[in-house]
């Protein structure tokens, strides 16, 4: 059995989310914040559509994807105003896993084969809204991407006879007897729309609903019972909480059979406080949540090991880890090249937010772009001038010099290290 998605759509107009292509009844006046609502509910990726006309609000629409992109963990899907392969390539840049190419449209037609080229066929989607549509360009959407939106309700099942692309259903039904007969049709990947993009929908809620109904959603499954584990005296199982990036300690806490289920089921970090009682999911309160990307038991299965995406701090205290008092050895992982670019950029980052007297970065940032650039520029040319000299000292020096001034480029235009792993990562 095929796994299932809830995919919300967000429709940008004018900086606003409003309800339908032909609909400009606002929805939401920030858009960013309900993107970030929709990913805490549970969705499990999201679709966002440009709606503006001008290039003027195309460059806005894309500034509010960069912004999405940092608040969400779950992959995000873009199209709207696309007409030459720079916008695919905007798209992409800002952090979208696909960029949606719109069918119905020649020029799409025409860029499909371009882009998918360049980016390559899995960062490339595409919209259908008539069956003919799809029967024409069969051979075109096949070969050059690997996803299909259709736009609204049709015989699915004479689609899937068609094509065996994974299709994204996005309907304007609010009858939930029909997005449930939508997610059972085979070659469905998910669906999206009015019922499943309203604010107050609760996906989790929605998915027990659906594994009722014999669908079978996207969550973390655990391959063992927790009856497997070999617990502590209390009843519970330690976990310890990983960056999944840099690997760095964050914390260490217990779960019940309850906590670990409800982690499972939501993909976001839940324990049992010991001093409370009681499960206590992780940023309830603080919006520190911690999103899981794994999870694994020792060999003993008395330990947990959770690689997560931590959202701020994961200690009480406002540090990044529990684990930030020294109390014996060398810190070597203080030279981990992972935690040190991390580090370098936090603290360029902070003296953006809060200039010091005298910091040489607050003075780039003070000078602006043309001076951050005309460093980063000379910098580059003395890489070049140091590799000609036999002694490799020199190259280094003049590297980590061209890292620092290239990481506060990377603050000044919101670029993260994030964006740049997840670009090499898809090359």
């Amino acid at each position: 059995m095929s796994y299932k998605r809830l995919t919300p759509s967000i429709f940008i107009s004018h900086g606003k989310a409003v309800k339908w292509f032909d609909d400009s009844t606002i929805v939401s006046e920030d858009v960013i914040g309900l993107a970030k609502q929709y990913c805490e509910r549970g969705a499990d990726e999201l679709i966002v559509f440009d709606l503006s006309n001008s290039d003027e609000e195309h460059d806005e629409s894309i500034d509010l994807l960069k912004k999405i992109s940092r608040v969400i963990s779950i992959p995000m899907i873009a199209g709207g105003n696309i007409r030459r392969m720079e916008d695919v390539k905007k798209i992409l840049y800002a952090g979208a896993k696909r960029a949606l190419l719109n069918f119905s449209k020649r020029v799409s037609i025409d860029l499909i084969e371009e882009v998918s080229k360049r980016f390559g066929k899995e960062r490339i989607a595409v919209s259908l809204n008539d069956f003919d549509a799809l029967f024409k360009q069969q051979h075109l959407i096949e070969e050059y991407s690997t996803e299909i939106i259709f736009m609204h309700r049709l015989d699915l099942n004479s689609v899937m006879n068609v094509t065996e692309i994974p299709c994204v259903v996005l309907t304007d039904t609010m009858e939930q007897s029909e997005i449930l007969r939508i997610l059972k049709s085979d070659g469905v990947k998910g669906v999206s729309g009015m019922f499943i993009s309203r604010p107050e929908m609760d996906f989790s809620a929605f998915k027990e609903i659906c594994a009722r109904e014999g669908i079978q959603m996207t969550s973390f499954e655990s391959l063992m019972d927790f009856s497997e584990f070999k617990l502590n005296s209390d009843g519970l199982i330690p976990v310890i909480v990983q960056d999944y990036k840099t690997n760095e300690v964050l914390m260490m806490a217990y779960m019940n059979e309850e906590a670990f289920d409800n982690t499972v089921k939501t993909g976001r970090m839940t324990y049992y406080s010991r001093s409370r009682q009681c499960l206590w999911l992780k940023g309830e309160t603080s919006g520190h949540f911690q999103y899981v990307k794994g999870i694994s038991v020792d060999c003993d299965k008395d330990t947990l090991l959770a690689k997560v995406d931590q959202v701020g701090a994961a200690c009480h205290t406002g540090n990044r880890s529990c684990f930030y008092t020294s109390i014996a050895g060398n810190d070597y992982d203080a030279k981990n090249p992972l935690q040190v670019f991390e580090s370098v950029y936090a603290t360029i980052l902070d003296r953006r937010q809060n200039p010091k007297e005298g910091s040489y970065t607050n003075y780039l940032f003070e000078k602006g772009i043309d001076k951050i650039l005309k460093k980063v520029g000379e910098e580059a040319t003395e890489i070049v001038i140091a590799a000609k000299n036999p002694n490799p000292e020199e190259i280094k020096y003049e590297i980590s010099d061209f890292l620092y001034h290239a990481m506060v480029l990377m603050v000044d235009r919101g670029v993260t290290w994030e964006d740049i792993t997840n670009e090499l990562a898809e090359r």
